[in-house]
C-alpha cells in the first residue's frame, strides 16, 4: 500500500503531464512553428543557460501584453538568453526599446548573439552588471520612465527591484513578476528558501503600496506551478 506522500507524488506526476500535454496543444494550435525562437532556446541549452525562461505560451501572452498596451519602451530584470527579451522587442513599434539587466557576463554574451540573429541588436539594449547597481545608472541616463516592466531576476531582492520600479514608473506603467508562487511555496512563512523571503516581502510591499493596483495569477503547465504578479501603476 502507498504511504500518502508517494500518493501525493504521483498526483503531482500525472498533473505535471497534463500540464504538458495542454501547453503543447495551445502552443500548437495558436503559435506558430517560429525557427528564430527554436534556435534560440536550442543555442541556450548547448550554452548551460538554466532553462527556465517563460513558456512559448507565456512570451506570447507578454508580447500580447505590450501589445495591447501599446508600449514603446521596456525595463526587463534578468535577462538569460534573450528569449523574452526577443517576445518583447516584437511587441515594440520601430523605434520602441528593451533595455534588460544581466548579472552573468556569459548569460548577456549568449543573450547579444540570440538577438542579434533575430535582427534586434538596435532595439535591445543588454546590460551587464548587478541590476541593482545597473538600476541608478540606467536611471540617470534619462531613459525612465518605463512602460512596461518585466521583474525576472533572483527573487531574493524582488523587494528592491519593487522600489526601483515604482521609482522608474509613471501612471500607466505595467509592471509584471514571474514565479511568484514557486510550486505553492509562496504561502509558506517558515520556509528555509530566502527566494521565497523575497517573493513574500515583495507581496508585502505591494499589500501596502497605494500608487499601485495589482493582482496574481496561479499558472500551470510545461514550466510547471507558478504564477505571475501583475501591477498597473496609478
Amino acid at each position: 500500500m502507498k504511504t500518502q506522500v508517494e500518493e501525493m507524488r504521483d498526483l503531482r506526476m500525472g498533473a505535471n503531464e497534463s500540464w504538458n500535454k495542454v501547453d503543447e496543444y495551445f502552443i500548437g494550435k495558436l503559435i506558430l512553428s517560429d525557427p528564430i525562437l527554436d534556435h534560440v532556446l536550442r543555442t541556450n541549452r548547448k550554452s548551460g543557460i538554466p532553462e527556465i525562461d517563460v513558456s512559448p505560451s507565456q512570451g506570447k501572452f507578454l508580447y500580447l501584453m505590450a501589445k495591447m498596451k501599446g508600449v514603446r519602451n521596456v525595463l526587463e530584470i534578468g535577462t538569460l538568453g534573450g528569449y523574452s527579451s526577443i517576445w518583447f522587442a516584437r511587441a515594440l513599434p520601430e523605434s520602441g526599446k528593451v533595455y534588460t539587466l544581466e548579472v552573468n557576463p556569459e548569460f548577456a554574451k549568449i543573450a547579444n548573439q540570440n538577438i542579434q540573429y533575430a535582427g534586434y541588436e538596435d532595439k535591445v539594449e543588454v546590460i551587464v552588471g548587478d541590476a541593482l547597481d545597473s538600476l541608478p545608472k540606467l536611471k540617470e541616463r534619462g531613459v525612465a520612465p518605463f512602460d512596461l516592466i518585466f521583474i525576472d531576476a533572483d527573487k531574493t531582492n524582488n523587494p528592491y527591484y519593487l522600489k526601483w520600479a515604482m521609482s522608474m514608473s509613471k501612471s500607466g506603467t505595467l509592471i509584471i513578476a514571474d514565479n511568484v508562487v514557486r510550486d505553492g511555496e509562496v504561502i509558506n512563512a517558515i520556509s528555509s528558501d530566502e527566494r521565497i523571503h523575497g517573493i513574500r516581502q515583495f507581496m508585502d510591499l505591494l499589500a501596502n503600496e497605494n500608487r499601485i493596483e495589482c493582482t496574481a495569477i496561479q499558472t500551470v503547465g510545461s514550466k510547471g506551478y507558478d504564477g505571475f504578479l501583475m501591477g498597473l501603476v496609478k
